[in-house]
């Protein structure tokens, strides 16, 4: 299945994409997808449903963020072989964890704001991983298990707050609309293969970032292993798992984004994001 958000910010209804492209209300059934929406048990009482004689939603209304309410927002760093090498750190032993702001996350076309005091605003197009069901101290082997599906998240980062302002990463992390995620969560069972998935990221019609998540340090399995060792990982919760090469930060000049830039991203069977860059 496709499920997705969409509506005015704030006022957010769950729908599921049917097999045309189109749409479909699942505001009967469930009251968002939030939560313990994302259990197993929900989604298979929504993959039971006929997106037939769900109302179709008219026009193209707005796509908010695929995870309602106040989900974790975790995030990994350095964890592409090819981004670590480009931006001269080393290859880490164990996943690098920090946190992004709930409040970060927005629609995958959403504007982003360019905080004031910027400098060196930066992208990053990553696989998302929405939890299904309460993880904690679970193996690689189970892992999956507690996967409801994955998404796309631009993890929009301001390098000068995140490595120069004397703190931890989430200070460049956490800006509103600094997580545009979605257009749609993919339930896992639509993926074949999590770690064989080409992904790419274009500023202004040219080509930045070109990567697979088979470049991954550490997999999908391992990354909710991990982090279920250290913190109990709960149905809605968000983890943005690292970025290939090709951002800013890594080019020879740097480069950064400014007002007026746009920024579109995919992820083959996970769709495709555009935002534009505003101030602040």
């Amino acid at each position: 299945m496709k499920l997705l958000r969409y509506g005015e910010k704030g006022k957010e209804k769950p729908g599921l994409i049917d097999k045309t492209g189109q749409i479909r209300d699942l505001s009967a059934h469930i009251a968002d997808l939030a939560g313990e929406a994302f259990s197993p048990a929900s989604l298979a009482k929504i993959a039971a449903l006929d997106p037939e004689k769900l109302p179709a939603v008219s026009g193209k209304p707005r796509i908010g963020a695929v995870v309602g309410g106040s989900p974790k927002f975790i995030a990994i760093g350095l964890n592409y072989t090819d981004h670590a090498k480009e931006v001269g750190m080393a290859i880490p032993a164990e996943p690098i964890v920090f946190m992004k702001g709930n409040n970060s996350l927005c629609g995958p076309n959403d504007q982003v704001e360019k905080p004031r005091g910027s400098t060196k605003l930066d992208w990053e197009v990553e696989l998302a991983i929405i939890i299904g069901s309460r993880a904690k101290y679970v193996s690689e082997a189970d892992a999956l298990n507690h996967v409801a599906g994955y998404s796309i998240c631009n993890d929009v980062s301001e390098r000068f707050f995140q490595l120069e302002r004397l703190g931890q990463w989430t200070k460049g992390k956490s800006h509103d609309t600094f997580g545009p995620l979605g257009p749609w969560l993919v339930t896992k069972d639509e993926i074949a293969d999590v770690q064989k998935l080409p992904m790419w990221l274009d500023v202004n019609g040219k080509r930045c970032q070109t990567g697979s998540t088979a470049t991954m340090i550490f997999g999908v399995k391992k990354i909710v292993s991990y982090l279920s060792e250290i913190m109990t990982l709960m149905p809605g919760d968000v983890i943005a798992t690292g970025t290939p090469p090709g951002v800013g930060t890594g080019m020879k000049p740097p480069k950064y984004l400014n007002v007026g830039d746009v920024v579109t991203l995919g992820i083959e069977g996970l769709g495709e994001q555009r935002q534009e860059i505003i101030a602040a």
